[in-house]
């Protein structure tokens, strides 16, 4: 809680002894008066120092209490939360407490407005004519398949479908299922350029698979992971390469794991991603990061900071991305 916030409560408190003093003040004032005692004049200072508190106490307590209770009934009637007035005073420390949490809320409810319309302005801007590019793709392949180019036709109508998951569907969320569909899609696509040198395993527990497909997990969740395996594991090595997406159910959550049998990465470079994918540090710093740090900030976003994403690597050996996401009841 912010230190410079002072409790009204705290105050009223004070203003209460000092009225109570300034009554035993007037009590005994008016007893000395009454038999003549030596104690009058000291009684009396103390009685008007009480009465100067009367100014006080309007400037230092009532006019605070207003001044919040007009905000309160000013907040009450603000139709949108992002103008909600920020209180001066806390009346008490619970009072605070409860005004941290619900800044907190709202401004998590801000970040998620405005990630959203910045997916939904970017969805537009990449949709100037989504059927333009699918009639082209389609024109392209059928050309293919005149011409006996049956990979190229194949290619397109991968990269068509991709594209389909990709821009047009507008879901936050799907199932697993149409995730791995994307995933063997893109896959699809990957290999015209690796060959044989690139494969996919997808690792789960067959009596898990009913559950499985009911899971929702924000759309294009693997693919950036794969593709930064691809990219900053599997191509800088000689050799074949492979990627493994182990999914397991537990009793709350649905963990994925993305493995890849890559370059890997040093301590110190695992650590940059790791805070870039927590937020913790600037953009530019690590490699491989930015991609899933806008997975695992939509993964905050849409089922709370109980879930995520880290990233486990060893140099020469390869790295591992593990998700957690709610398991639905």
């Amino acid at each position: 809680m912010k230190k410079h916030k002072s409790f009204l409560e705290t105050r009223l408190v004070i203003f209460r002894v000092a009225f109570s003093i300034l009554f035993l003040a007037l009590l005994a004032l008016a007893a000395a008066a009454a038999y003549h005692t030596r104690w009058f004049l000291p009684i009396l200072l103390v009685a008007f120092a009480a009465v100067a508190l009367i100014p006080l106490e309007f400037f230092f307590l009532w006019k605070p209490y207003w001044n919040e209770t007009k905000r309160l009934g000013l907040a009450a009637s603000t139709p949108e939360l992002a103008d909600l007035p920020s209180p001066k005073y806390y009346y008490n420390r619970q009072y605070g407490y409860f005004i941290e949490r619900l800044s907190a809320t709202l401004k998590a409810t801000d970040s998620f407005e405005l990630s959203k319309r910045q997916a939904q302005y970017q969805a537009l801007q990449n949709q100037i004519n989504p059927h333009f590019l699918y009639n082209t793709l389609e024109s392209i392949r059928s050309e293919a398949l005149i011409s006996g180019l049956g990979s190229v036709a194949e290619m397109c109508e991968a990269l068509a479908s991709f594209f389909r998951y990709t821009i047009s569907n507008q879901a936050d969320v799907v199932t697993v299922d149409e995730e791995l569909q994307n995933i063997k899609t893109y896959f699809y696509i990957q290999q015209y350029r690796f060959g044989n040198r690139l494969s996919l395993h997808i690792d789960y527990d067959e009596e898990d698979m009913d559950s499985l497909i009911r899971c929702k997990i924000p759309k294009l969740t693997l693919q950036p992971i794969v593709e930064n395996a691809i990219i900053h594991g599997i191509e800088q090595k000689l050799g074949d390469g492979s990627v493994t997406i182990k999914l397991l159910l537990t009793e709350r959550c649905l963990l994925i794991r993305i493995s890849d049998d890559g370059v890997g990465m040093a301590p110190e470079i695992l650590e940059k991603v790791n805070q870039r994918i927590a937020g913790n540090s600037p953009p530019g710093t690590g490699k491989g990061g930015i991609a899933i740090a806008n997975v695992n900030n939509r993964i905050h976003l849409l089922f709370g900071d109980t879930y995520g994403m880290i990233v486990y690597s060893t140099l020469g050996a390869g790295t591992d991305v593990e998700i957690s996401l709610p398991r639905p009841a």
